[in-house]
């Protein structure tokens, strides 16, 4: 667990905002690397291990990208408009530092900010108004500039990435909370397989690729890059937390149906068993309304594949999430088992 805590700490200081991937892929394709893995680079974004293995053949997928915001344009006060990428939701944006990477290179930081700051200031239907991206809602620079000009002298421009901070922590009673395991808490279970394969610590009994995959949050990750002859596609991503939802922070969650359409039966149930057969907490849910994941895209790209959905139980999704070491613990037991099924 405690390597897995610091794959995720690693996963989470890489801003990878969906079509920000360069310095993610770095990282995905120097760990295959270390650890002797061969591996491939998408041309769209994405890595692919290549783990070895014969028959059988399953591809595990994780997404690396996450929900942030683009700059979409310089207002005359010197503030960004900015425009969501992924699943934003405005309430969850508000008073978030972020960091602006510039085309230049340069990175600068800012917060969401009400257009007009001061409760003290505001008219009560400005308070009662809901935040909103394209109305009321700018982003401050941390920088001293009054102007559009003075904003562009410093290599801003249209269309920069923008990350939101991820305050990330880890609490004594071993809750992670922070923005984006939505995905990234999956990945890191991935690469942990990954290096219990690579030390021989697990034997793979059918042919095993491992793909991380970007655009997930704009729905088109898990298109392509899955070898041809895959029989078993397997997303690894959140379990949702809420109100009529079966999903724990101390379970894997084996999802049934999203807001697609469902599971694949029979696969589904192996999962069960294989969870039952090896003592590991998890909890049958359905993701819907608002879900969709990379097992999902990949029949619509017209792979014929048997797709299920799997991860850790997460709260507060697309916002400030927290799950638990149980959950990690869970779901890297699951794939585990899968591989070596």
């Amino acid at each position: 667990m405690n390597q897995l805590k610091q794959t995720l700490r690693d996963l989470m200081s890489i801003d990878s905002t969906t079509g920000f991937f360069v310095d993610m892929d770095a990282y995905l394709l120097a760990e295959a690397k270390r650890m002797g893995i061969p591996a491939v680079q998408l041309n769209k974004g994405g890595v692919r291990f290549d783990l070895g293995g014969e028959g059988n053949p399953v591809t595990i997928a994780s997404h690396v990208d996450a929900i942030g915001l683009m700059v979409r344009q310089i207002n005359a006060d010197g503030t960004l408009s900015v425009i969501k990428v992924g699943g934003v939701h405005p309430y969850y944006a508000l008073d978030w530092n972020c960091r602006v990477h510039a085309r230049n290179g340069k990175v600068y930081t800012g917060t969401v900010r009400r257009k007009n700051p001061s409760v003290h200031l505001m008219s009560q239907s400005e308070k009662d108004t809901p935040m909103d991206l394209d109305t009321n809602l700018v982003l401050l620079l941390d920088e001293d500039v009054y102007s559009r000009a003075d904003v562009e002298a410093l290599g801003i421009t249209c269309g920069d990435q923008v990350a939101i901070e991820t305050r990330y922590q880890e609490t004594e009673t071993g809750f992670i909370k922070s923005r984006y395991l939505d995905d990234k808490a999956s990945a890191a279970t991935l690469l942990a397989l990954a290096q219990r394969i690579a030390d021989g610590r697990v034997k793979l009994n059918r042919k095993v690729s491992l793909l991380f995959t970007e655009y997930e949050e704009i729905g088109h990750g898990g298109a392509c890059g899955i070898p041809a002859d895959t029989r078993d596609l397997i997303a690894v991503d959140i379990g949702c937390i809420g109100l009529d939802h079966d999903s724990s922070e101390h379970k894997v969650t084996i999802a049934t149906k999203d807001a697609a359409f469902p599971y694949h039966t029979v696969l589904t149930d192996e999962l069960v068993k294989l969870c039952e057969k090896n003592n590991i907490p998890y909890a049958l849910d359905m993701m819907v309304p608002s879900y969709g994941s990379d097992a999902d895209v990949s029949l619509r790209a017209g792979y014929d594949v048997r797709h299920a959905l799997i991860g850790p139980g997460v709260r507060e999704t697309h916002g400030y999430e927290r799950t638990h070491e149980d959950a990690l613990d869970a779901t890297l037991r699951l794939i585990t088992a899968i591989v070596e099924a």
